[in-house]
C-alpha cells in the first residue's frame, strides 16, 4: 500500500509552490507527446494507405479530418472544463467536491461518446458530399469515416479521464497509455491493409480497436487511483453543479474547435475543388500541420491547469508567471517544430507518398502554413489563461472573427478570383497573425481588471 501512495503521489505535480518553468515542461512535454501519438493514429492510416494502396484511399482518409473533427472538437472542448473544474478544486484544497466532479465528468464522456457514433453514422454521406469530395474517393471517405465513428466512446473516455489525471499533473501515463495504442494502431495498419487488402476499411478499423486499448488503459488507472480521484463504475453521476461549470468553461472552447472545424470544412471543400491530387497532398502535409499544432495545444492546456489552480488559490503573481513560461516556451519548441518542416519538407513528405503530383501539392502547404505554425501560441496560450481564469467564451469569440470568419471570406473573394492552391494556404499565417494580436490585447485588458 505504501508503494501505491508513493507512485501516485510522483504522478502528482504541486503547481502552488516552488520553481515552474521545470514543472511546465515536465507537464507539457509528454501532453505534447500524448497528442501526438494521437494524431499519428490518422497519420498512420494515411502513410499505409499512401504506400500500399493507393491515392485516391490516401485521400479518401485525409479528406476526413476537417468533417471529423467538426463534431469530436465540440465534446473534446468539454473535457477541457472537466480539467479545469477538477483542477480548481485542488487549488481550493476542495478534497470532498473532487470526487463528484471526477464522476460527473466521466458519465459526460460516456454521453458524449454514444452521441458523436450516432451522428457520425448519420451524417457521413451527405457531409463529405457537402464538401465537394471527389466522385473517386467519395464511397470511400464514407466507408473510412463510418468505420472510425465506431470507436467515438473510446475516444471520449479516453480525453475525458485523461483531463482528471492532467488536472492533477499526471501528463505521463496518458502518454503511456497512447503509445501502447499507438504501437497497436500501426501493427494493425499493415496486418489489415498490406495482410488482407482491406484498404481504408482496414485503418479505420486499426484506429478503432488502438482507441479502445488505450480508453482500457486509463480506465485502469482511475480505477486504480488514491481518494478522491478514484473511478467507481457504481459512482457515476451526473452532478449538476460540476455539469454547470463544465459547460460553462468547456462549451465556449468545444465551440470555438467546431468553429475551426467549420472553417477547415470550407477550406478543404475548396482544395477538393482542385482535384484528389491536391486532397492527397493537402493530407499528406496536414499530418505535420497537427503534429505542429500539438505542441502549442500541450502548453495551452500546462496554461490553462496551472492558472486554474493558482488561480483557484488566489496567487495572482504566480498566474502572471505561468502566462510568460508557456508563452516563452511554447514558441521556442513550436518554432524548432516548424524549422524542421521547413527544412527537410521534401524528406519528411516522401514518408507518406512518392507520386510527384501529390507531393507538389504537400510541400506548398509545407511552406506556407506549417511553417508559420508557432504564430498559432500568441492566441492559443493567451486564450488558455483567460479560461484558466474563468473568461472562456472571450477568446472563443475572437478566434472565431480573427480565424474562421476571416478564413471564409478569404476562400470566397482572393481564393475565387484565382484558383491557386500557395494563395489559399496563405490564410492560415494571415488568420494566425490577425488573432493572436486580438486575443493577446484581451487577455492583458481582463488580467488588469482582475488582477487589481
Amino acid at each position: 500500500m505504501a508503494q501505491l501512495r508513493l507512485h501516485h503521489q510522483s504522478t502528482r505535480i504541486d503547481m502552488l509552490h516552488g520553481p515552474l518553468l521545470g514543472k511546465i515542461l515536465i507537464f507539457s512535454l509528454p501532453l505534447a507527446a500524448s497528442m501526438m501519438l494521437q494524431q499519428l493514429f490518422n497519420s498512420a492510416d494515411v502513410a499505409v494507405v499512401g504506400r500500399f494502396d493507393s491515392p485516391q484511399a490516401m485521400a479518401a482518409v485525409g479528406s476526413n479530418g476537417a468533417a471529423i473533427n467538426l463534431m469530436v472538437n465540440l465534446f473534446v472542448g468539454l473535457s477541457i472544463g472537466a480539467n479545469v473544474v477538477v483542477a480548481r478544486c485542488i487549488g481550493r484544497n476542495e478534497t470532498d467536491k473532487i470526487h463528484d466532479a471526477v464522476h460527473t465528468s466521466i458519465m459526460l464522456a460516456l454521453i458524449s461518446g454514444v452521441l458523436l457514433l450516432i451522428w457520425g453514422m448519420a451524417v457521413a454521406k451527405p457531409l463529405l458530399t457537402l464538401m465537394n469530395t471527389p466522385e473517386d474517393i467519395i464511397d470511400l471517405a464514407v466507408v473510412y469515416f463510418r468505420v472510425y465513428f465506431l470507436g467515438m466512446p473510446f475516444i471520449m473516455f479516453y480525453n475525458f479521464g485523461s483531463a482528471v489525471l492532467r488536472s492533477k499533473g499526471d501528463s505521463k501515463r496518458p502518454l503511456w497509455a497512447l503509445g501502447i495504442g499507438g504501437v497497436v494502431n500501426v501493427i494493425l495498419n499493415l496486418i489489415f491493409v498490406v495482410g488482407f487488402r482491406l484498404s481504408v476499411v482496414g485503418v479505420a478499423l486499426a484506429t478503432v480497436i488502438s482507441n479502445a486499448v488505450s480508453s482500457f488503459i486509463i480506465l485502469y488507472y482511475l480505477m486504480n487511483e488514491e481518494e478522491p480521484f478514484a473511478f467507481k463504475w457504481r459512482d457515476l453521476m451526473m452532478g449538476r453543479e460540476y455539469f454547470t461549470q463544465i459547460l460553462k468553461i468547456g462549451l465556449p472552447a468545444g465551440l470555438q474547435g467546431s468553429l475551426f472545424s467549420i472553417s477547415n470544412i470550407t477550406i478543404q471543400t475548396a482544395i477538393n475543388s482542385l482535384g484528389s491530387y491536391a486532397s492527397a497532398g493537402s493530407a499528406a502535409a496536414l499530418n505535420f500541420d497537427f503534429l505542429t499544432y500539438y505542441v502549442v495545444a500541450a502548453f495551452t492546456q500546462a496554461a490553462v491547469t496551472f492558472t486554474s489552480q493558482n488561480y483557484g488559490a488566489g496567487d495572482y503573481a504566480r498566474c502572471r508567471r505561468v502566462f510568460s513560461l508557456t508563452m516563452m516556451s511554447g514558441l521556442i519548441f513550436t518554432g524548432a517544430a516548424c524549422l524542421i518542416c521547413a527544412v527537410w519538407d521534401t524528406e519528411i513528405l516522401s514518408l507518406y507518398t512518392v507520386n510527384p503530383e501529390v507531393l507538389r501539392y504537400a510541400e506548398i502547404r509545407m511552406i506556407h502554413a506549417v511553417a508559420f505554425l508557432w504564430l498559432c501560441n500568441i492566441y492559443e496560450v493567451s486564450g488558455g489563461c483567460l479560461r484558466g481564469m474563468g473568461y472562456s467564451m472571450l477568446p472563443t469569440v475572437i478566434i472565431l472573427l480573427g480565424c474562421c470568419v476571416l478564413r471564409i471570406v478569404w476562400v470566397y473573394t482572393a481564393f475565387a478570383w484565382e484558383n491557386d492552391f500557395a494563395l489559399l494556404m496563405d490564410v492560415y499565417p494571415v488568420s494566425w497573425a490577425v488573432t493572436g494580436t486580438a486575443t493577446m490585447i484581451a487577455y492583458y485588458a481582463v488580467r488588469r481588471k482582475l488582477f487589481a
